[in-house]
């Protein structure tokens, strides 16, 4: 589990050192090292809507994307450099047998997500300059301490989300918002106890509104802190983003985004407890600011969390249980969406790299038994190298 841990934050955070580490590395006469590494997952997902809702089953990629991650490393003028590519492509064909687009379909064959394009720049004392495309800083630590991240969790309410294309959403939008990722200028602190992270980042126009004039850079900043002690380790992190956007390229009005995120997680001996939350006003919900951000005028409302326990039940296997929800409001406080979800899965070490995963989720938009709702289960593999 540790293996995979640490690979999966090289794939995701851009800790490349530990990618390589578990994939194929060559050192070339220059005095730079070149690696690659990553993950091919498939899972069996099948879904069943309730009230006579409809049942679908697919193949398809789980929330973590199946990677390939290539890297190069060198040290020039006392500074570390490096650059990194992430192509995160899909296996499943978007909800048809094809694997190209079909001419006025909107679904599309298997598609490569080209998540990660950046390069650092480190110094002496440890801290770093990353420039390019990569995850943000608001909310990664909300997916990265997220147990469906190995496996599939929630995949969406109806047909066309359970036949589509792309990755699941494991408990986006059902417990935290997506951080994304995006094209930035991060500086981050020396890895340790403590690290503090702070970011210019692409804004982002509003999805509703009409606010698509975006002045000057989002900021996103994150701190975490984490403590070890004999066999318990803790973990605690804060993060927060604020941009602003305008309707008019002069005049006009403008919306001020904010949100703000925290969560622990507590490993004690075999069992690991994590809960988080978030509020936001104006980054709309699931994918972050991806639509609602604006309702009659002004600026929506989202909150959430998760809590989650997993228990080691044995020297290769974990259990695991979670329950979270999402909502959006608007501005006199009526609640406009809530997704929640309840997950229990089992995560088996099979061998050192090949992760075996089953869960079962409960989805559901709304409260009451006539709220559109879902159960899914899933089964696969995870092989990383």
């Amino acid at each position: 589990m540790k293996r995979l841990t640490l690979l999966l934050l090289g794939l995701a955070l851009g800790v490349t050192g530990t990618a390589r580490a578990q994939g194929l590395t060559m050192q070339m006469s220059n005095g730079w090292s070149f690696a690659f590494g990553g993950n091919v997952n498939a899972f069996w997902v099948f879904t069943k809507g309730n009230n006579s809702g409809p049942t679908n089953s697919s193949v398809r990629t789980g929330l973590l994307p199946t990677f390939a991650t290539f890297e190069a490393r060198g040290k020039e003028g006392g500074l570390n450099l490096g650059i990194h590519f992430g192509f995160a492509p899909q296996i499943q064909n978007g909800g048809n047998a094809h694997d190209q687009f079909v001419p006025g379909s909107v679904q599309a064959g298997a598609q490569i997500d080209m998540r990660q394009v950046y390069l650092t720049v480190g110094f002496k004392n440890g801290s770093q300059i990353l420039a390019g495309r990569e995850l943000g800083l608001f909310s990664r630590q909300n997916i990265l301490n997220d147990m469906t991240l190995f496996g599939v969790g929630a995949v969406g309410v109806g047909p066309l989300a359970t036949q589509g294309g792309g990755t699941t959403l494991g408990r986006i939008g059902y417990g935290y918002l997506y951080p994304n990722f995006d094209a930035q200028v991060t500086y981050s602190t020396k890895p340790g106890q403590s690290q503090f992270s702070i970011g210019l980042f692409q804004p982002s126009v509003l999805g509703s509104g009409g606010y698509s004039f975006t002045k000057i850079p989002r900021l996103e900043g994150e701190f975490t802190y984490s403590q070890r002690s004999g066999k318990n380790n803790y973990l605690f992190w804060v993060g927060g983003l604020w941009q602003t956007t305008s309707n008019a390229v002069s005049g006009g009005t403008s919306q001020s985004s904010v949100g703000a995120t925290a969560g622990i997680k507590a490993g004690m001996s075999d069992l690991s407890l994590v809960v988080t939350g978030y509020l936001g006003k104006g980054v709309g919900t699931t994918l972050l600011f991806s639509g609602g951000e604006v309702i009659g005028g002004t600026t929506s409302k989202s909150d959430g969390g998760y809590a989650q326990l997993m228990y080691k039940v044995g020297p290769k296997t974990n259990v695991g249980a979670s329950w979270g929800f999402s909502r959006l409001k608007n501005d006199p406080g009526a609640v406009l969406s809530n997704w929640t979800s309840t997950t229990l899965g089992i995560y088996n070490q099979w061998t050192k790299s090949l992760k075996l995963v089953f869960e079962g989720t409960r989805e559901q938009n709304g409260n009451g038994s006539t709220a559109p709702s879902q159960i899914d289960v899933s089964g696969g593999l995870m092989l990383f190298f």
